[in-house]
C-alpha cells in the first residue's frame, strides 16, 4: 500500500493535475491512499478547480482520499460567519472569490462550503500523523486543539522530541522549494503558489519515513 501526502496547493490547479498524474504513474497498479494537507484555496488562480478536483476524487474513492483542513479553509469559515472577513481577503481570499466568479461569501456554493466545513483536522495511519500545520509538543495527539493543528509554527518547528508518530505537515513554505526532513517531522509545503514546487511525499506501510518525493 502506498500513501501520497500532498502539500499546500493554494489554487494551483495545473501543479496539482500534473502531480496527481505523476503519483498515479509512480503507483502503477498498486493501491494508493491520497492525503491532502489543507490550504486548497487562496492566493492562486483556481481555488475552485482545486477544490472540485479533490471533491471529485473523494466521491470516486472515499476510503482512499483524505482531505484535511488548513488555516486558509479556517479563515474562509470565519469570513462566512462574519468573523474577520478582512483578514481572509488580505490573505488571498480575494483570489478565491474571483475563481468562483463571485463578489462575496453570500454567493459561495453551498456544496463547496459544506465540504470545507466538514474537513477533518488530522489523519493517523499508525505510523504517521498527517496534519496541516503541526502539533503542540508535549500534548498527546488525541488532545491536540484545532487551533494548533491548523495554525501552529513554534514551538513545534523547533521541537526535537519524538511525538509518537512522524508528523507530516505543510503550512510553513520552504523558500528553497525542498521538503524539510527531520526524524520527528516532514514539512512538504514547498511554496507552489510562490513560484516554487508542489510536493507529494510517498510512504509505504513498511517504513515510517518517506521513500520518495515527487514534485512538479
Amino acid at each position: 500500500m502506498l500513501t501520497f501526502a500532498i502539500g499546500d496547493t493554494h489554487g494551483c490547479l495545473d501543479h496539482l493535475t500534473r502531480l496527481l498524474d505523476d503519483c498515479r504513474r509512480f503507483a502503477k497498479i498498486q493501491p494508493a491512499t491520497f492525503v491532502f494537507l489543507g490550504d486548497y484555496i487562496d492566493r492562486g488562480a483556481d481555488s475552485r478547480g482545486v477544490t472540485q478536483t479533490i471533491m471529485d476524487m473523494q466521491t470516486a474513492d472515499p476510503e482512499r482520499v483524505i482531505a484535511l483542513a488548513g488555516n486558509h479553509e479556517d479563515l474562509l469559515l470565519r469570513a462566512d460567519n462574519f468573523i474577520d472577513e478582512a483578514r481572509w481577503l488580505d490573505s488571498g481570499g480575494d483570489s478565491t472569490l474571483r475563481s468562483y466568479g463571485i463578489s462575496s461569501m453570500t454567493e459561495f456554493p453551498q456544496d463547496h462550503l459544506t465540504w470545507i466545513r466538514n474537513l477533518p483536522t488530522h489523519y493517523d495511519d499508525g505510523q504517521r500523523f498527517f496534519v496541516h500545520a503541526g502539533i503542540r509538543p508535549g500534548i498527546p495527539l488525541d488532545q491536540q486543539t484545532r487551533e494548533d493543528m491548523l495554525w501552529i509554527r513554534e514551538p513545534f518547528l523547533s521541537a526535537d522530541a519524538d511525538h509518537g508518530r512522524l508528523i507530516v505537515h505543510g503550512h510553513t513554505p520552504q523558500r528553497n522549494g525542498k521538503p524539510d526532513i527531520h526524524p520527528n517531522r516532514v514539512n512538504i509545503d514547498t511554496g507552489a503558489v510562490f513560484g516554487r514546487k508542489l510536493t507529494a511525499a510517498v510512504f509505504t506501510d513498511s517504513e515510517r519515513m518517506p521513500v520518495e518525493f515527487l514534485q512538479t
